[in-house]
């Protein structure tokens, strides 16, 4: 069973973003393994709460991935 699992800030995707992402996911794992694998193929969007994650030892908040200024 085809997996993918997208971690994304929360808050930043539409209902319509994430149903792209499903849809796109099980096409691309429907060309790679051929359209058996559409049945099976499961996709996990989970939203992550801001502050939640970062990179190269920053904390990255939505504003700063929005290129808004830091408010710290």
């Amino acid at each position: 069973m085809p997996f993918a699992n997208f971690k994304v800030p929360a808050g930043t995707l539409t209902a319509e973003d994430k149903q792209k992402i499903v849809e796109r996911t099980t096409d691309l794992y429907a060309e790679i393994y051929g359209e058996r694998a559409r049945p099976t193929t499961v996709v996990l969007v989970d939203e992550v709460v801001d502050g939640g994650w970062g990179v190269a030892g920053t904390i990255l908040t939505a504003a700063m991935l929005n290129g808004e200024p830091d408010s710290r």
